[in-house]
């Protein structure tokens, strides 16, 4: 099978093309295969492309494949989804350490890890969701802030960042939107009840202080800015980062805490129905062939364009 292969740590021009042979379920009792369709460019990917992951994935390093995100066919029928049905999910693939990603033509998963593609959503959305939507939910549970409560997400222009916007919501929260300032109107439809301009942390601070003079109830840090942005909790407040890379030092009785998405074919199952229905918007800012992995992620870098940069396969 096809497959995009890190050949060695480095820029997007160690991404190449090759050969693999497909996966055997023999090889994985209790794994199924999915025929992928399209696979989702992550922020992680290029992190594990880059070598700054290395240490972290102890003995397994280049070549392998890179990739989270997936939607496709399923192969091999499982409880409550007969082969052929259109699937999504998503390879908790530092977690899994086999260098065994989604930039290849098939995949071997965890029925767990899958959720039924309704039919008014396309692969290519579908690809565009599972890690990012999964991701903002799991931070917005993890946070338990009651109904009502005032919500700063940052980093609110990004893939992550508009999700939690659209959940938080829904959720019936009062959310501050911390993001580029071109997005502004677009984030108040997406559900952003005031929204700041990004800039420097301390006109960020101001800024949400206007919005918020008694502060906020919570943040969820998408954009990593941590320490700075500490302030404008309230005391006893929560802060959740999206990455354990980057968490401020907790204070005044501030709960801080870092969410890890993990797969949950059951909520994923609600996020693509949501989207079917139309209440939840993702963004796919380009579709690229598998083959030009190595484009997409210079697109990444450079952020090209807003939203999730999606393989077709």
């Amino acid at each position: 099978m096809r497959v995009v292969e890190v050949t060695a740590y480095g820029g997007p021009e160690v991404l190449r093309s090759a050969r693999r042979p497909e996966p055997d379920p023999a090889d994985a009792p209790g794994r199924v295969r999915v025929r992928l369709r399209a696979a989702g460019v992550n922020q992680a990917d290029l992190k594990i492309r880059s070598g700054r992951y290395a240490a972290a994935l102890g003995p397994l390093a280049p070549p392998f494949v890179l990739g989270y995100d997936f939607a496709g066919t399923l192969l091999d029928p499982v409880p409550g989804l007969a082969a052929g049905t259109r699937v999504a999910g998503f390879v908790p693939w530092v977690e899994e350490g086999t260098g065994a990603g989604t930039y290849a033509e098939t995949v071997l998963v965890e029925p767990e890890w899958l959720a039924p593609v309704p039919d008014e959503v396309d692969f290519t959305a579908a690809a565009s969701l599972p890690l990012s939507a999964l991701t903002a939910a799991q931070a917005l549970d993890l946070m338990a802030l009651p109904e009502g409560s005032t919500l700063l997400v940052t980093g609110a222009s990004g893939v992550v960042g508009r999700f939690a916007v659209q959940l938080a919501a829904r959720a019936g929260h009062r959310v501050i939107a911390l993001g580029d300032a071109g997005d502004a109107h677009e984030l108040r439809v997406l559900g952003a009840d005031g929204t700041v301009g990004r800039g420097t942390p301390e006109e960020a601070t101001a800024g949400v202080l206007a919005l918020a003079p008694d502060r906020v109830d919570g943040v969820f840090d998408a954009a990593l800015i941590a320490d700075p942005l500490l302030p404008v909790v309230k005391d006893g407040g929560v802060f959740v980062s999206a990455s354990g890379e980057r968490t401020p030092v907790a204070e005044r009785g501030v709960r801080v805490d870092a969410v890890v998405g993990r797969p949950d074919a059951a909520r994923l199952k609600e996020l693509l129905e949501l989207v079917a229905a139309g209440g939840l918007a993702t963004r796919v800012a380009d579709v690229l062939p598998l083959e030009e992995a190595g484009e997409a992620h210079r697109r990444v870098e450079a952020g090209h364009r807003p939203g999730r940069i999606v393989l077709m396969i």
